[in-house]
């Protein structure tokens, strides 16, 4: 389990993500690279990390589940993910 802090500082990059979407778009547009580096550096989507969604882990996590490896292994075998299977051979 991630820490509160750590989950909370990347929820925090979310929004400023999704807060100055737009202007960072229209700057890059116009190519005024020297305004587009005024803007807070946590309101790059380069900044913001994929992370677990029941545990906060930021390594090992698939994309489309929003799973880290463990997690996704233990509900995988309890059945719990639609159309998974075990593989065996």
């Amino acid at each position: 389990m991630a820490k509160k802090s750590v989950i909370a500082r990347n929820e925090k990059r979310k929004a400023l993500v999704e807060k100055y979407a737009a202007k960072r778009e229209e700057l890059k547009k116009a190519g005024d690279y020297e305004a587009l580096s005024k803007l807070p550096r946590n309101s790059s989507p380069s900044r913001v990390r994929n992370r677990c969604v029941l545990t906060g882990r930021g390594r090992g996590v698939y994309e489309k589940f929003g799973l880290c490896r463990q997690q996704f292994r233990k509900l995988a075998l309890e059945g719990k993910i639609p159309g998974m299977r075990k593989a065996s051979w």
